[in-house]
């Protein structure tokens, strides 16, 4: 009972919709100060404070010192797959996206974390699975044996990867293209491996990933993709 009363303690929480509004503003990737985010739900400095010390007491987030500010992000990783994952039960076009300056760049490519997502992320996952380099699994992804080796001239190896103790290669659902892209110990080290390489590149303060024209290129070479 205890455990059952813990989960409904934290989806109260993140439920209610002034905490809603703040928590889905932070998915951006960025930082933000309390003003930022009492502007983004509509409330004033007191109460936005009131709601973020609950937040922060439960552990969804944590405050970085910068000067006088004081800035909120993410606790870990967890809590942001919490919030697209509820995401996901949304209409596709009943949901604003959480940078609402930049809609349509966060939609076509962007990091779930850390792997790729949007319509970048997406068609790559759709590729790799029509090469046969990837073959679904129930809810997750298997390589296959011409995928390891496809992964390994990437200077990817699977064999290392599949040595750690997070999931290979799973299949997270897009919210802004209600279809699967991969994650997992292979999702991101395709997606740092592609940043390495310089084909893709990250916009400062942002989820949003930039293809390069060295990247539109190579990938287009390496998976028939036009990005």
């Amino acid at each position: 009972m205890e455990k059952v009363s813990h989960f409904s303690t934290i989806a109260l929480l993140i439920g209610e919709p002034a905490r809603a509004t703040m928590l889905w503003k932070i998915l951006d990737g960025r930082m933000h100060t309390a003003t930022e985010l009492a502007i983004a739900a509509d409330l004033s400095a007191q109460n936005a404070s009131m709601h973020l010390a609950k937040l922060v007491k439960a552990g969804l987030l944590s405050v970085v010192k910068r000067g006088r500010l004081r800035y909120y992000q993410f606790t870990n990783p967890n809590v942001a797959y919490v919030i697209e994952a509820i995401a996901n039960l949304v209409p596709k076009d009943s949901l604003m996206p959480p940078d609402n300056s930049d809609s349509s760049r966060i939609k076509y490519c962007r990091t779930c974390y850390d792997h790729l997502a949007g319509k970048v992320g997406v068609s790559i996952t759709d590729k790799l699975l029509s090469r046969k380099i990837l073959e679904v699994s129930h809810q997750d992804f298997k390589i296959s044996s011409s995928g390891i080796k496809w992964f390994d001239s990437l200077d990817i190896s699977i064999v290392e990867l599949k040595g750690s103790k997070r999931a290979l290669a799973r299949q997270c659902l897009d919210w802004s293209e209600k279809r699967p892209h991969i994650s997992g110990a292979v999702g991101a080290a395709l997606a740092n491996k592609l940043f390495d390489l310089k084909w893709l590149q990250r916009v400062k303060n942002s989820r949003i990933v930039s293809v390069t024209p060295l990247g539109q290129k190579k990938i287009y070479d390496l998976l028939d993709l036009m990005v």
